[in-house]
């Protein structure tokens, strides 16, 4: 038998069409349900062989109609965000009833394109893209998907839902807390700014910092490492005119600390530093890091629950956000005199 014209791949519906059954039947004779007529199973069959056809998981879905599997794709999973979001939509999932499949992008390993290909022919009923570029973003936007998208960012996307923990909010604890101890002049170093929680928190900083009057200056733009951060500080052979800095990462922070008492300054009494993620290890490093938590585990709840809410029809607000919580610890003081 010809292959179908103008299709790369056959699919149930059309293995349904060839075989005169609907696409319920050819599901049940995929999973070899026991109340089909001998001759249906074998004609199935014989279409099945023909057309070379390859059940996925979708196929096999059909029944039912829904998978109840979330596809993710994570764009840096080595980093401390993605990671701990990633684990934490895997929980709320299997709490919910869904699994996840999950793909990390990297540079050369798979284009956004690819990585949704194959999450695809899994059968997802979702799919939630986390800690993106702006660039992936935007090649999602020319893919027809044909399931609900939500993208963690904090800003509100024209076409996907989003969900996310409140980066302006949490950054403007951030610097409200160094100018209410009297600082004035405050360097921020970022994150990478193609990342959309990198860029959100530099905009939230800049504008905070405008309406407490604090001395504006060029940023640094670091890549989320502590071995950034170590060798940013390291340069620093004298003290500079700021009085605090407000790092875009716990991993970046740890580093500033241990390049600026490699220097033989000390925090917080030559400069304070404040971070953003609360990791384990924060509360124990010397001096314990003050910094922004991000509340995970609510992050995951909201995303599945937005997910499946989409999935089966019901209402979905565009944007959720989480609110951050600043926990002050001991590397922010007030600024120094001399």
């Amino acid at each position: 038998m010809a292959g179908i014209a103008g299709s790369d791949k056959p699919n149930i519906r059309q293995v349904a069409d060839i075989a005169g059954v609907s696409h319920m039947t050819v599901s049940r004779v995929l999973n070899n349900y026991p109340n089909i007529r001998e001759s249906t199973r074998t004609r199935v069959l014989e279409v099945i062989e023909e057309l070379n056809y390859r059940p996925n998981s979708a196929a096999r879905a059909l029944a039912s109609q829904r998978s109840r599997r979330i596809g993710v794709i994570v764009d840096s999973s080595s980093e401390n965000g993605p990671a701990s979001t990633l684990r934490s939509v895997e929980l709320a999932a299997r709490q919910a009833g869904y699994s996840v499949s999950s793909i990390a992008l990297g540079s050369d390993v798979m284009s956004p394109q690819e990585a949704l290909e194959h999450l695809t022919a899994l059968g997802i009923d979702a799919l939630c893209v986390i800690a993106p570029r702006s660039s992936s973003v935007s090649t999602l936007r020319t893919l027809a998907i044909g399931v609900p998208v939500l993208v963690i960012k904090a800003d509100r996307d024209p076409t996907f839902l989003t969900v996310a923990v409140d980066q302006q909010q949490g950054t403007r604890l951030a610097v409200d807390h160094l100018a209410s101890l009297g600082h004035r002049d405050v360097l921020h170093v970022a994150g990478p700014l193609d990342w959309l929680d990198a860029r959100a928190r530099e905009r939230a900083f800049h504008s905070r910092a405008r309406s407490w009057g604090i001395h504006e200056r060029a940023i640094v733009i670091g890549d989320w490492t502590a071995d950034f951060g170590y060798d940013f500080a390291r340069t620093l052979t004298t003290l500079p005119d700021y009085t605090a800095m407000f790092v875009a990462n716990d991993e970046m922070a740890f580093g500033v600390i241990h390049g600026l008492h490699e220097n033989g300054f000390s925090v917080p009494r030559d400069i304070s530093i404040v971070g953003f993620d609360d990791l384990a290890v924060s509360r124990h490093f010397l001096p314990p890091l003050t910094t922004v938590r991000q509340d995970f585990a609510a992050l995951g709840e909201r995303v599945v629950e937005a997910l499946r809410a989409a999935v089966e029809g019901n209402e979905v607000p565009q944007r959720t956000a989480i609110p951050a919580e600043l926990l002050v610890r001991q590397s922010t003081g007030p600024p120094r005199t001399t």
